[in-house]
């Protein structure tokens, strides 16, 4: 049964990449998404279709947020309608308890706890940088509910400790939803599906010992000036803290990336590939230039305004070519070829 998923996924992944490398198409819109359910409002397409279409497409606006609730896990593929009015009523009451919690905990925090006042204060700071006005002035977050989400997580989250970045991260699930509880439970969930890899101490260091091995697997002469340059590759950590959201010129771009990583498709550990194909834009100025270690640093974050389906496009063409020399990778590639976690 395995083998018969896995063949059925690469399929699609094959199609999806043919795609990608075509014609660009329009996003699914709301009518397609509305037509993907029957009368109960359960989803008469498989995960791996929907998938596959978000991969080659992405999201419209208008079924992003709800489509989020389905690739985060928010809600099961396999749900009713009426069973994700049940979910949510849920996981409004799970979150209303949290807070609750929060509220009766916060003095004792306070007074006892040194390092909640240090994270305060740098969610106080990041918070004061944040800018949440659009090209017209108008406020488009708030900053209080930020604050609040932000160390409500901070406390309840064991895994992923506060860190720079977070408070940008979580206003771009502000504005997908509606709702204080779904913006809580949509950035939990995110960091889980996408198996902690923005967080410092969980994903950022193997994505980078990753990324090391795939520019020596698949450019051994790039491979080779960069060793002698210093740690290069280490000091590109920020593209994976923040999931590449600075390298793009409009929130609807990382929204795009986003949802790719959450499909789980074209393969895991996508993010690697991306930050690959990213270096391979500079590759080669900085082999003609012979650049050293601060001038690589420069060019790499220099590398902004992005488009997201051309990003997407370019990375899974490398994981193409990389799927070529499946049988030839190293150990600490082959993770590219395991299907990520439902």
């Amino acid at each position: 049964m395995e083998t018969s998923s896995r063949h059925t996924s690469v399929s699609l992944i094959k199609a999806s990449l043919s795609t990608l490398l075509g014609l660009k198409k329009v996003p699914i819109d709301k009518a397609e998404w509305e037509g993907y359910f029957d009368e109960s409002g359960h989803l008469v397409k498989s995960r791996d279709f929907i998938s596959s279409r978000i991969l080659e497409r992405g999201l419209d606006p208008t079924v992003r947020s709800e489509a989020w609730k389905f690739l985060t896990g928010y809600y099961s593929w396999r749900s009713s309608r009426d069973e994700r009015l049940t979910v949510d009523s849920m996981r409004r009451k799970s979150y209303e308890a949290l807070c609750n919690m929060y509220d009766k905990l916060q003095p004792l925090l306070e007074t006892e706890h040194r390092d909640f006042l240090q994270v305060c204060s740098f969610v106080n700071s990041d918070l004061q940088r944040l800018y949440t006005r659009d090209a017209q002035g108008n406020a488009v977050g708030d900053k209080k509910q930020l604050e609040k989400i932000l160390l409500l997580s901070y406390v309840c989250n064991t895994e992923a400790d506060y860190q720079q970045g977070f408070h940008e991260m979580l206003l771009l699930f502000q504005l997908l939803a509606e709702k204080e509880h779904e913006i809580y439970w949509l950035f939990q969930f995110f960091l889980q599906k996408t198996e902690h890899s923005c967080v410092v101490n969980i994903g950022v260091g193997k994505n980078l010992i990753m990324l090391k091995a795939a520019i020596a697997f698949m450019d051994p002469i790039f491979a080779k000036h960069l060793e002698g340059k210093g740690r290069v590759v280490q000091s590109l950590f920020p593209w994976f803290c923040l999931f590449f959201q600075h390298v793009f010129k409009s929130f609807d771009d990382v929204w795009r990336l986003w949802e790719v990583f959450l499909t789980g498709m074209p393969c895991r550990n996508f993010q690697v590939i991306v930050a690959y194909t990213m270096l391979q834009r500079v590759r080669d100025q900085i082999l003609r230039e012979d650049m050293g270690g601060d001038d690589i640093l420069m060019v790499c974050r220099n590398i902004v305004d992005l488009d997201a389906d051309e990003l997407v496009a370019k990375a899974c063409s490398m994981y193409a070519l990389l799927m070529e020399h499946e049988d030839k990778v190293p150990a600490e590639l082959k993770a590219f070829f395991h299907p990520r976690a439902p």
